[in-house]
């Protein structure tokens, strides 16, 4: 039974280095993406509110696993050949931007509709009165939530091994394989991801106090 040293404490932080990374990539371009999909969820277009309503069943509806699943393989089915790092970005990017785009639509709406409805009266044009009015209260109301699912994010990145990825889950069963010691290995991963969730969490439940206590 081999001892757990260096080398091995090196390969599971070059795994974190890939997690956090990817959570990063997920996080941003789902951010991005999941922001057109909120702003398409509240217009006034049936045909807009119809196709995201959609999208964001196709991939809430679905595990997490089978969309790594479907990219993976469905774009190799196209004749596209990519490694395993782009399909997984996809795949959690996508993922991300469906959660996000409804946790932020809830946003939206909750603003008070006099918040618009003053804006309409100033004359403001409908990108002045989203980036100026709405959004900014919108994202505050919806920050805890939307922190809760960065730390939702952060731990189903470890889902990516299934696919090849070398994560720091993949990398701790790799490790655990070579030095037969399961429980040791996977105890320092479980270490890792708590210093890295739970700090967010707090951060979370903190801010939704404050929202708590600024609207009573």
């Amino acid at each position: 039974m081999a001892s757990i040293g260096f080398n091995e404490l090196f390969f599971l932080l070059q795994g974190l280095k890939w997690t956090v990374a990817l959570t990063i990539i997920g996080f941003i371009g789902g951010g991005i993406f999941g922001l057109l999909v909120a702003l398409a969820r509240t217009a006034e277009s049936k045909l807009l509110q119809k196709v995201t309503t959609g999208y964001i069943a196709i991939f809430q509806g679905t595990p997490l696993l089978m969309q790594l699943f479907v990219v993976y393989y469905g774009v190799a089915l196209i004749g596209l050949n990519v490694d395993a790092w782009i399909a997984v970005a996809i795949a959690f990017t996508l993922h991300a931007s469906a959660y996000l785009g409804e946790i932020w639509r809830g946003g939206i709406q909750a603003v008070p509709k006099g918040q618009t409805e003053a804006a309409k009266a100033l004359g403001l044009h409908y990108t002045s009165r989203v980036k100026d009015v709405i959004l900014p209260q919108a994202l505050k109301i919806s920050l805890p939530a939307t922190i809760g699912f960065l730390v939702q994010l952060i731990k189903g990145t470890s889902l990516a091994a299934i696919v090849g990825f070398v994560e720091l889950s993949r990398a701790g069963q790799i490790v655990s394989n070579q030095t037969f010691r399961p429980l040791t290995v996977f105890a320092i991963i479980g270490l890792i991801y708590f210093l890295i969730c739970w700090p967010l969490s707090l951060w979370g439940a903190r801010t939704e106090r404050r929202l708590q206590t600024a609207t009573r």
